[in-house]
């Protein structure tokens, strides 16, 4: 398969070939699904927490005599029905990940890649990279080639005047090719790739 490249000032560079076993999937929502909920499970800090009973700092004296009260029995007031005491059944830290084998993520990103391919949404660069890391300038480029709300990728090392004239445009992500991943393809219309980006991901997935 063949894809154009094009520079950032939207003239025609050529074409890069691709495999089909990369791009060329018929892509499977179920892979796709539990790849995202793998990623968004594991970056929950789960550090949420109360405190139970035996958390709460207060006297463990019986609050009152076990009969004859008439009253219901209580212990000591760090239960949670009495004001000040412990949170029943509140949650408590964890970790939330869950494994997903390295075979079925590597697969997954395969199928995104291929999602985005079948629908035209990847657009092929010769070289992320700009003279002047001037936002205002770089913006008015991409809006010219379409892009508004992308997810750029760049080669092992990304230009930093393109990184810093990037990273204030909303609904532009830039990452080098390592950073790579299913949840950020899926989140952005379109998906821009370096060539250099591309012959690593042939590397990767050969």
């Amino acid at each position: 398969m063949d894809i154009k490249v094009t520079t950032l000032e939207g003239k025609a560079s050529g074409k890069v070939s691709v495999s089909d076993a990369i791009f060329g999937l018929e892509a499977r929502d179920d892979l796709l699904h539990r790849m995202v909920r793998y990623q968004l499970a594991k970056r929950r800090a789960g550090t949420h927490d109360v405190k139970n009973r035996s958390e709460i700092n207060r006297s463990t004296r019986k609050m009152y005599k076990q009969k004859g009260t008439g009253n219901a029995r209580h212990s000591t007031a760090k239960a949670p029905q009495f004001r000040g005491g412990g949170r029943a059944f509140g949650p408590t830290p964890r970790d939330h990940a869950f494994d997903l084998p390295k075979k079925v993520r590597a697969l997954a990103l395969r199928h995104a890649l291929s999602a985005k391919q079948a629908t035209d949404s990847i657009v092929v660069i010769d070289d992320l990279a700009v003279k002047k890391a001037k936002t205002s300038t770089l913006r008015t480029t991409l809006s010219k080639l379409g892009l508004e709300n992308a997810l750029m990728i760049g080669g092992a090392e990304l230009d930093k005047n393109f990184e810093l004239a990037a990273r204030n445009i909303p609904h532009l992500d830039v990452l080098p090719v390592q950073g790579i991943n299913v949840y950020d393809i899926l989140r952005r219309d379109k998906l821009v790739l370096s060539k250099s980006a591309v012959e690593a991901l042939e590397e990767r997935f050969k």
